[in-house]
């Protein structure tokens, strides 16, 4: 997430921290322990950081004081499989993926491979109840974006490599678009663009894998990690217009930062994040 100022909020995947990055700062400096692993951040019109903690649900953060309040801890009477992204519109409602009801985070592989069509697209306004679901059966609902006009939302599918868009005035759904690797997180670049982080290309036996028998399935996804595909390590971002036109498909050094997961453009300068590198990064795009 990045702010209006340029400080940079991300949060660490072994810890439980949720960092800031001061523009011009040369280091990040820690902000509150939100515990269990923050996924997606967005900044909420109250100035506080909502955070998609996998396993714990969505969280407010002051940025000032470190106070972490749980907003949406369970669904539907359970705990998250895996509450991933989000997006918020001017009155405060925010729009959410839960990527998967039947694994845990760390088992994402599994559901994968597996092809659960367990994840989700949520609408929910804090205060009140149940979340709204958008769009279920989704094969690890990931990046969440709301059109800044308004009239559609949009969410990354990770397994079948697309992105979904549902237009809120009728919920009609349709294919955004169709990518060639697997899509993690969605953002609204301030050159009003759609970006996606790609962390690795489409694998086409897994996709050939996917219409095969499900005890098939299960025991594919419980081969040794050996034994498993290893996606080759690639630098890819694209970034489309709100009609859905691919504006940007950049490809960068992945021996220099590689698992792309997570972009945020702002002003010319592309952050990056990464659950394999130990760094964020960035360019800029001139």
């Amino acid at each position: 997430m990045i702010t209006e100022d340029g400080t940079v909020y991300s949060a660490l995947r072994n810890d439980g921290w949720l960092l800031r990055v001061r523009p011009g700062a040369e280091g990040a400096e820690k902000v509150a322990n939100i515990g269990g692993r923050g996924l997606g951040c967005e900044l909420m019109p109250d100035g506080r950081v909502l955070v998609c903690n996998a396993d714990l649900g969505l969280q407010a953060v002051d940025p000032e004081t470190g106070d972490v309040e749980a907003l949406l801890p369970e669904i539907f009477g359970r705990t998250f499989g895996v509450c991933n992204n989000a997006s918020i519109a001017p009155d405060g409602t925010i729009y959410l993926s839960e990527s998967s009801s039947a694994y845990a985070l760390e088992d994402f592989k599994k559901d994968i491979v597996e092809d659960t069509k367990s994840g989700r697209l949520m609408r929910w306004k804090p205060g009140q109840g149940e979340p709204e679901v958008l769009l279920d059966g989704l094969s690890f609902a990931n990046g969440v974006v709301l059109d800044p006009q308004g009239a559609f939302v949009l969410v990354a599918e990770t397994t079948h490599c697309r992105i979904h868009r549902v237009w809120l005035e009728d919920l009609r759904t349709d294919i955004f678009a169709e990518v060639p690797g697997y899509p993690d997180n969605l953002s609204l670049g301030s050159d009003g663009l759609i970006w996606t982080a790609l962390p690795a290309p489409q694998n086409a036996a897994v996709s050939k894998l996917h219409n095969s028998p499900l005890w098939l399935r299960k025991i594919v996804a419980r081969l040794p990690a050996a034994l498993q595909p290893n996606p080759p390590k690639v630098s890819w971002l694209m970034a489309f217009s709100r009609d859905g036109e691919l504006v940007h498909f950049l490809e960068g050094d992945p021996e220099q930062y590689h698992h792309i997961t997570g972009v945020r453009e702002k002003d010319g300068r592309v952050w990056l994040g990464s659950i394999e590198e130990h760094a964020l990064g960035y360019f800029d795009l001139a």
